[in-house]
């Protein structure tokens, strides 16, 4: 007898994963105000109702609670919010479905796969620059994840798994509706942000695209909706990039951006926060300048001379985000840009601890222990310079060395030494 995907979703081991999984991730409470950490209580109460229900087709999924989150470069990204029990379920034919679509998905799919991501992404878009595809055809599609088609989608599902169990719990999980602000609207389109099965689901979509690129002979890199188009020429971009939104809007009915979607160089353009430069041995990844500003306004704010926190708290959140970011952006080239942000921040640091000074008598005092004679610390705790200008003198410079503020608890933002920043 043959074990159906509707058996391997409600196997007790998969659902004990899946709810491992979602406790796991943690993250918000749905439209039931229901947390991860009531999830097991519950669980324990209605265990045989919640298994019987999905089993006999009676399960019906909550609406997703709409939340908003801005976006670096501006407008908002809309994200829906199961509840946890539907987020459970979610994840366990997510689990069970991985499998089988892992087999059908192209090897240049990168976005929300095991053992693969943006990285991998950056090394292939490398590799095709240094093979000789110096032009990019960058696809934007607008509000991809809002624009779905769910008969198409059930569609593209139906090519690859016969479960009639399994396709009317996922059009049921499509179909759900939004809580927006307490009012419900349906939804006819979309597979919302947020959700465990939502990622799997988008991929499945765009997997027709790679498809035809494949067929057409193209090489490209896609990670989620990011997909990236390699070719030799300008001319070649503008013809594939006028040909693929054809295909995109008629055949997938889903939007391209023509105010962002545009033919470049990959030495301008960016991708997934990458841009590419040239040395004498080839190609090179390296943040994308969009990346640099970013994480450079992000320690500004952390180092506000007006903040009122203590340093410890203040290095706390320097190496969290430097940990994460560095992480991140590991595969490029960091050494020139690391160097200059190390030099800007223990300067913002200096001024910071300047500002903490305040009294004249403290910053005599420091200066002092600092190996300052009295005098000299005198005269320069007398300054009428701005922080700013203070902060890059030779004098504090002498008294909060680069020694003294890492002892203090500031750790050297080098790529070299990056691995400090990794998660134990």
């Amino acid at each position: 007898m043959s074990v159906t995907i509707q058996d391997q979703v409600l196997d007790r081991n998969n659902l004990n994963q899946a709810y491992l999984r979602v406790k796991r991730n943690k993250g918000a409470a749905g439209v039931d105000d229901m947390t991860v950490n009531d999830l097991l209580p519950y669980l324990r109460e209605n265990k045989t109702k919640l298994i019987t229900n999905l089993r006999e087709g009676n399960y019906k999924p909550a609406p997703v609670k709409r939340v908003e989150i801005s976006k670096p470069n501006g407008g908002v990204r809309k994200l829906g919010i199961p509840t946890v029990v539907d987020r459970m379920v979610q994840q366990a034919v997510a689990q069970a479905l991985m499998p089988i679509f892992e087999c059908v998905f192209s090897d240049n799919s990168f976005g929300f796969r095991p053992h693969r991501g943006v990285q991998d992404a950056i090394a292939k878009v490398v590799k095709l620059y240094n093979q000789g595809y110096r032009r990019v055809v960058d696809l934007d599609l607008k509000a991809y994840f809002d624009n779905v088609n769910h008969d198409l989608m059930i569609k593209y599902l139906q090519q690859y798994i016969d479960d009639p169990w399994t396709l009317r719990l996922v059009r049921k999980f499509l179909t759900s509706g939004v809580l927006d602000h307490g009012l419900f609207a349906r939804s006819d389109k979309g597979t919302p942000q947020g959700g465990p099965l939502s990622p799997l689901l988008a991929n499945v979509y765009l997997n027709e695209l790679d498809k035809e690129l494949t067929r057409r002979g193209h090489q490209f890199v896609r990670y989620a909706d990011d997909c990236n188009i390699y070719v030799k020429s300008q001319r070649a971009g503008e013809r594939v990039m006028r040909s693929i939104t054809q295909f995109l809007e008629k055949r997938l009915k889903v939007k391209v951006n023509p105010d962002k979607t545009k033919v470049g160089s990959p030495l301008r353009l960016k991708f997934l926060g990458f841009s590419l430069g040239v040395d004498r041995n080839g190609a090179y990844a390296r943040p994308a300048k969009q990346s640099q500003q970013r994480v450079k306004q992000a320690l500004r704010l952390l180092t506000k001379r007006n903040r009122g926190v203590s340093l410890t708290k203040m290095f706390e959140e320097i190496h969290q985000k430097m940990r994460g970011w560095l992480q991140y952006y590991s595969i490029g080239k960091l050494t020139n840009f690391i160097h200059r942000l190390d030099q800007w921040l223990r300067a913002r640091i200096r001024q910071y601890i300047w500002k903490q000074w305040k009294k004249f008598k403290t910053k005599v005092v420091h200066l002092q222990k600092s190996g300052l004679s009295y005098h000299d610390a005198f005269v320069f705790a007398s300054t009428r310079r701005g922080y700013w200008r203070t902060a890059h003198s030779k004098t504090l410079n002498y008294s909060l060395t680069n020694r003294e503020l890492e002892h203090l608890g500031l750790i050297k933002i080098c790529p070299r030494r990056s691995s400090q920043f990794k998660s134990d």
